[in-house]
């Protein structure tokens, strides 16, 4: 009998190491394959910084061109334009819109204000706001309409 509950024992003995190895294993393979996604999603940040830096140098250039169509009504510019637009926009480049909305401090910055009706709306873009992948890498430069009160009559008395 005595025997029997020893090996019974040492069976118990196993049964829990290998419970316990196996746990082991478990949570190993989980902490590997969490790291694993982890280097990935790295591995994808890096990718996106280094092309917003790119996209970053070429805004000016986009600027450029914006300012140009302005005084120069050639067909080529805008294609040119267009194009470089279009490239950036595959690497997650979007233009933030904002005519004739409300001022946001989020996503634009006001550079100045004008007299006006509309209070807190932008009257003008100065330059163009961007997102990369849905994050903003260079606000908007706006100028936003200030309503100023008119005064009412007001009497003047002058002591002499």
């Amino acid at each position: 009998m005595k025997k029997i509950n020893k090996i019974e024992i040492s069976a118990k003995k196993i049964k829990d190491e290998v419970i316990f190895y196996k746990n082991s294993y478990l949570r190993a393979l989980a902490d590997y394959q969490n790291f694993e996604k982890r280097v990935e999603e790295k591995n994808e940040e890096i990718v996106k910084n280094a092309s917003k830096r790119v996209i970053l140098k070429l805004l000016p250039f986009l600027d450029n061109l914006d300012n140009a169509e302005i005084f120069i009504k050639d067909p080529g510019l805008n294609i040119i334009r267009e194009n470089l637009l279009k490239t950036l926009e595959t690497e997650g480049l979007e233009e933030i819109k904002l005519d004739g909305q409300k001022f946001n401090p989020e996503v634009a910055e006001a550079v100045d204000t004008v007299e006006g009706q509309d209070d807190g709306k932008i009257s003008e873009i100065v330059k163009k706001g961007y997102k990369l992948n849905g994050k903003i890498i260079r606000p908007a430069q706006v100028k936003v309409i200030k309503k100023v009160a008119l005064k009412e009559n007001t009497s003047w008395s002058f002591i002499n």
